[in-house]
This record gives C-alpha cells, sequence and structure tokens, in this order.
C-alpha cells in the first residue's frame, strides 16, 4: 500500500528544511558580516590634515581612501617630508595652494646657482597624462649649453615674451630670464642660455638631449600693484583641478556633520569619512551628531 503524506506532514517536512537552510545561511553570513565590518572600521580612521607645515585638504590625501580616488597615491608624506609621484621619480613639495589651484615642486637634479658652469647631470620632468595634473603656463624653462646643430637658438622680441604662443618655438637668447638669472644674474660666465616654453614633457625631454642641463622658473605673485606683482623663483608650478561633487559637498557641510571626503578602498565609491566612521551621505544623518 502507497504512502500518501498527509497536508501535516508536508508542513513539518518543510518546516525542518526551512530552519536547516536558515542555519546554514546565517552560518554563512556570519563572515561576510565580520569582513564587512573590519573594512569599515580600517576606513574610518581621520585622516593626516598635513605634511610637516604643507596642510593636506580635499581631493589630495596622504592615507589611502582619503580625499578623490583621481589623486590616489600621487602624494606621499615620508618622515614629514611630501613628495609628488611621476612617472620620472618622486619630487619635494614646497607648498600647495588650494584658492589658486597648484603645487609647487622642486626638482633636484636641474641647475641652481651653486652649479655655476659645472652642469650636472639631470632628468626631465614628466607628469602622467592621465592624472588631472598639467604644467603650468607660468612656468619658464631656461636650457644652457644647448648644441647649435640640433637647437634653433635666436634672440626673439619683447612681444614674444609676452606671447608665447605668437611666436615660432626657437629657444630665446634674449629672454630676460637669462640675462637676469634669480638670485644669480652672473654665475654662467661664458656659458649659453636660452629661454623656451616645452607644451608637452616630451619636448623637455628632447631638449634635453641636445642641452647640459635646464632650470625651471615660475612668477610667482606678490599681490603687489602691476607690473611688480610677480617676481620670478626657481621651481615647477604645477596646475591641478579640484573635482566638485554634491556627494562630497554634503559631506562637508558643517551643518551636517563636517566630515571629509574618501572613498572606498576597493571599490572607489564615495564615502564621508566622520569621526565615528564612514557614511554615504553625511555624518549628522548617519551617527545623529
Amino acid at each position: 500500500m502507497a504512502f500518501l503524506p498527509t497536508y501535516r506532514h508536508i508542513l513539518q517536512t518543510k518546516s525542518s528544511s526551512s530552519s536547516s537552510s536558515s542555519s546554514s545561511l546565517f552560518i554563512l553570513l556570519i563572515p561576510l558580516t565580520i569582513s564587512h565590518l573590519t573594512l569599515t572600521s580600517a576606513q574610518s580612521s581621520i585622516c593626516r590634515t598635513s605634511c610637516g607645515e604643507i596642510p593636506i585638504n580635499y581631493p589630495f590625501g596622504i592615507d589611502d581612501g582619503c580625499g578623490n580616488p583621481y589623486y590616489r597615491h600621487l602624494l606621499a608624506c615620508l618622515s614629514g617630508h611630501l613628495e609628488l609621484r611621476t612617472p620620472s621619480g618622486r619630487f619635494p613639495v614646497r607648498s600647495i595652494s588650494y584658492s589658486d589651484p597648484h603645487i609647487l615642486i622642486s626638482d633636484p637634479f636641474m641647475w641652481n646657482c651653486l652649479d655655476g658652469n659645472n652642469f650636472r647631470p639631470t632628468r626631465p620632468f614628466s607628469l602622467d597624462t592621465s592624472t588631472p595634473f598639467s604644467l603650468s603656463s607660468q612656468n619658464d624653462y631656461l636650457f644652457f649649453n644647448c648644441s647649435p646643430n640640433h637647437v634653433i637658438m635666436k634672440p626673439k622680441s619683447m612681444f614674444c615674451e609676452r606671447f608665447p604662443d605668437k611666436c615660432d618655438s626657437s629657444c630665446d637668447t634674449a629672454s630676460y630670464l637669462c640675462r637676469q638669472l634669480p638670485e644669480c644674474a652672473s654665475s654662467l660666465g661664458s656659458s649659453s642660455c636660452c629661454s623656451y616654453y616645452p607644451k608637452a614633457t616630451e619636448s623637455l625631454r628632447l631638449m634635453l638631449k641636445y642641452c647640459a642641463s635646464y632650470a625651471s622658473v615660475y612668477w610667482r605673485n606678490t599681490g603687489d600693484t602691476p607690473p611688480y606683482d610677480q617676481v620670478p623663483e626657481y621651481g615647477i608650478r604645477v596646475d591641478f583641478e579640484i573635482p566638485v561633487t554634491t556627494s562630497c559637498l554634503r559631506c562637508q557641510d558643517a551643518t551636517k556633520g563636517g566630515g571629509r571626503c574618501g572613498f572606498d578602498t576597493q571599490t572607489q565609491s564615495f564615502l564621508c569619512l566622520c569621526d565615528k566612521g564612514n557614511a554615504t551621505t553625511n555624518c549628522k544623518g548617519m551617527f545623529n551628531i
């Protein structure tokens, strides 16, 4: 005689199966939950706001998960000294301006006043074109002892110094900066000098192939009345962009907890970093500050 399961038996069987399935699901969820909490805890630490005397604000970060992911790993703070990472090496950062977004860096390999006629081996400075960095048009580049067989050198008019884009691409031997080297006007002696603005880092690399060395001079704004509002100083100015997003503005809003903009180190999705942990919108709404 065939056994016909009753309705009650079917319910008992389903109940037993459901209980077993729920237990297995609960066991599986435990390590996943613990893993998620560990990740959140690791990312909720407050980001460092300075390196030495240089403030570190959005979009930058020197701790992973801080700032904007487009600038991830580009700045490094080593023993209180800030460095910019580029394809051509690491360069010391002298200052960062957020009101007029730019970074001022030093190139230890470029010519300086103490070198005089002794030209040390140098390397071309280059930027990763996939990053939001760009060489500032406020930089002037001086090249020393270039080969006349490979580099076109000739004097240019004052018009070309003010409007270089409207003149040819020759290296200017009559440049004001060549005649009045900042801080050491007569250091070069008999060595030749010409001024040229490379529109691409590849141009800088080619120039250094046929010149003994180079120096970068940027024009620092003093805030004085023109034409005395700019003075030349050695260094390389690198401009950057500050990405503005609604998520970041809401996170930084002081009335909503004043968090710091960051990102998930695995997915790079936006996170609002707060004292008590991470939020996807703002600190006040998440932690009832």
